[in-house]
């Protein structure tokens, strides 16, 4: 039978099939091929004929993609949460997260959660910074279920990564998106005799039969890895559409003259909260060191 891992703690992997929640182990092959299942993986497992519901994975099915933090694979895309306020969004973080998206094509939606107590004003500050991101942008809150059905229709017929730091409120987006996701996670933490659950695992939620949501720990810093200056400005997608106007091929819109995309910078055209981002990351990337 085939089914796809939901959850995988202390050498177990939950496995989600149309005959239920399987209990699995990993067959000893895989630890010989330096394979480890991962979170989001397709696979295809045995039963146990003595124990109902539980069993091994036999083989793990091709992956479209793998992520490396949070461990997990066959990502569609990534639902990047931020808060309006309480705590304010720290948009240097955003992009960070957004870049590490970028990095491995993984398309991205940012929401930004707690509408319901914030302003206006607070409001149109931030569809003013990634408006013209050339990413969808949607508003909402948890607490007060505003915004829920759009997230939810964004999600439809795909797995969804959800990233973000912590405090933004993802686990009541999530709960709102999916309620049974505490009742679901206390029984795995009942079956393996943990304590409450935090979200220390990443875990796949099943919101419908061809639609999955992957909840993840908080981070509150982010590398860039061993990315070169030179691929940052890839990582901006509204940049693409103006460095055509740019004189020099090689263009890095910092310090060159006639830019396109520094033209679009003045004319309002590019945001300049993610342009000034660019700017330190590209001086962060620059100024590393290398061993």
């Amino acid at each position: 039978m085939r089914g796809k891992i939901i959850k995988g703690i202390a050498g177990f992997y939950y496995v989600y099939t149309c005959a239920g929640l399987v209990e699995c182990k990993a067959k000893g092959i895989f630890r010989k091929d330096k394979l480890k299942p991962l979170v989001g993986d397709n696979v295809e497992i045995t039963f146990d004929e003595k124990e109902p519901l539980t069993g091994n994975i036999s083989s793990i099915l091709p992956r479209k993609n793998v992520l490396i933090r949070p461990a997990c694979a066959n990502i569609d895309q990534a639902l990047v949460i931020f808060s309006i306020v309480r705590p304010d969004p720290n948009y240097n973080l955003l992009d960070r997260f957004l870049i590490t998206m970028e990095k491995q094509k993984i398309p991205a939606v940012i929401c930004f959660n707690k509408k319901d107590i914030a302003e206006e004003k607070e409001l149109e500050e931030l569809k003013a910074a990634y408006g013209r991101s050339g990413y969808r942008v949607m508003f909402a809150s948890g607490e007060k279920g505003q915004g829920i059905e759009e997230i939810r229709s964004c999600l439809k017929g795909k797995t969804t990564v959800v990233a973000g730091p912590s405090g933004v409120g993802k686990s009541t987006i999530v709960n709102a998106l999916y309620p049974d996701a505490n009742m679901e996670t206390g029984e795995i933490s009942r079956k393996i005799q943990r304590g409450k659950h935090t979200t220390r695992h990443a875990q796949l939620f099943a919101l419908a039969e061809d639609t999955f949501l992957l909840d993840t720990p908080g981070f509150t810093s982010l590398s860039l890895g061993d990315m070169e200056k030179e691929e940052l400005k890839r990582c901006y997608p509204e940049f693409s559409d103006y460095e055509e106007m740019c004189r020099f091929g090689g263009c890095a819109h910092i310090s060159e003259p006639v830019c396109g995309v520094k033209r679009a910078l003045e004319e309002g055209s590019i945001s300049r909260v993610r342009y000034n981002n660019y700017v330190l990351l590209y001086q962060e990337l620059k100024n590393r060191k290398k061993y």
